[in-house]
C-alpha cells in the first residue's frame, strides 16, 4: 500500500549508496586488497537495516553476491526482490614505503601471478546470469 512505498522513498533517501532497479537493490561494496586474500566479514547497509555478510579468501573484484528477499516488495506484494552487492577490490592510491616493500616482495610470489581458472567468469557471463 502507500505506506509501504513511503517507507521506501525515504529509506532509499537515508542511503545513497544503495540504487534500486526494479525489485533489486543494488549495493557497491569496497573492500581492501588484504581483505579480499584473506577474507573478512563485513556490515553492509540494506533496506532493512545493516547486515554482516561473510567474504570468502580470495574473492575476485567483480564478484556479485546475493542478498535474498532484501531488495523492494513486488507492487502486488507477494515478491521481494534481492539485494545484489558488487564487489570491488579497493587498490591504495599512495603507499608508505614499508607497504610498498612488503608488495614488492609479493609481486613476484607464484599466488600473485593472474591465473583465472575454468570456473571463473567473464564479466559479461556474470552479468547475463543476473539480469
Amino acid at each position: 500500500g502507500v505506506a509501504g512505498d513511503l517507507l521506501i522513498v525515504i529509506e532509499e533517501e537515508e542511503d545513497p549508496q544503495l540504487k534500486r532497479e526494479g525489485n533489486n537493490i543494488v549495493y557497491d561494496l569496497y573492500i581492501n586488497f588484504a581483505d579480499a586474500a584473506l577474507g573478512t566479514s563485513v556490515e553492509v547497509p540494506t533496506i532493512d537495516g545493516r547486515v554482516k555478510i561473510k567474504i570468502e579468501p580470495g574473492i575476485q573484484s567483480g564478484k556479485i553476491l546475493r542478498l535474498k528477499h532484501k531488495g523492494v516488495k513486488d507492487v502486488n506484494g507477494y515478491e521481494r526482490g534481492d539485494q545484489l552487492i558488487y564487489v570491488n577490490v579497493w587498490t591504495p592510491k599512495n603507499l608508505t614505503p614499508e607497504e610498498k616493500s612488503i608488495m614488492e616482495k609479493l609481486r613476484t610470489s607464484p599466488n600473485f601471478t593472474p591465473n583465472p581458472g575454468k570456473g571463473e567468469k567473464s564479466f559479461f557471463e556474470r552479468m547475463r546470469e543476473f539480469f
